[in-house]
């Protein structure tokens, strides 16, 4: 290879990669901005009745899925974003949220998100009668004391009404809060979950 061939794949190389640099130190903030943008659309709250500061490190927990199998929230970390709702079958409202929360699980698929349903109820058959032909949900049960309380989960993270949903990102962190219910069906919800599960 000549000098002058040298030279001239040197310069397109470096050119390359300066084009490639520009375009990542122009994506990412933008993309950054674009998620910021969404989530704050959704309205998350910036601390809860036991968080004082939201993000923060989420505590572990565990509760009984309907075969009775333990489940504990630190078994997606690293490998999931993970939205802990919490609800009661008794709880009409969160009877509306249900269906668009059923269809963010199934548009964001199952690989890299997961929707944690905890349920304050004293045992399964009310839950079953709200899915009779089940859920994509991963549905737990959060048992309180006394019919219409609030489980021990629900309890330990503050939460004083449901619906109440928390999204845990990948490294196990709280990122956002959001009191009541949300449109999940909305164009927000799914680009402020989306940019989480692409960072």
């Amino acid at each position: 290879m000549t000098t002058r061939k040298i030279i001239a794949a040197t310069l397109v190389l470096g050119a390359s990669a300066l084009l490639l640099y520009t375009f990542v130190s122009v994506v990412r903030p933008a993309a950054a901005r674009e998620r910021r943008a969404a989530c704050a659309g959704l309205q998350s709250a910036p601390k809860s009745k036991t968080f004082e500061h939201i993000p923060r490190k989420a505590p572990d927990f565990v509760a009984m899925d309907h075969t009775g199998k333990p489940v504990h929230l630190k078994d997606y970390q690293g490998k999931k974003v993970v939205m802990v709702n919490f609800w009661a079958s008794w709880c009409q409202t969160c009877a509306a949220e249900k269906p668009s929360l059923d269809r963010l699980q199934q548009e964001l698929g199952y690989d890299d998100f997961v929707v944690l349903a905890l349920a304050s109820d004293v045992g399964w058959a009310p839950i079953a009668k709200k899915f009779p032909n089940g859920s994509p949900l991963e549905i737990l049960l959060d048992k309180p004391k006394d019919e219409g309380g609030y489980g021990p989960v629900a309890t330990s993270w503050g939460i004083e009404a449901v619906p109440e949903s928390f999204i845990v990102d990948r490294d196990g962190t709280i990122r956002y809060y959001f009191i009541n219910k949300r449109d999940w069906d909305s164009d927000i919800a799914r680009t402020c979950i989306q940019s989480l599960i692409d960072e």
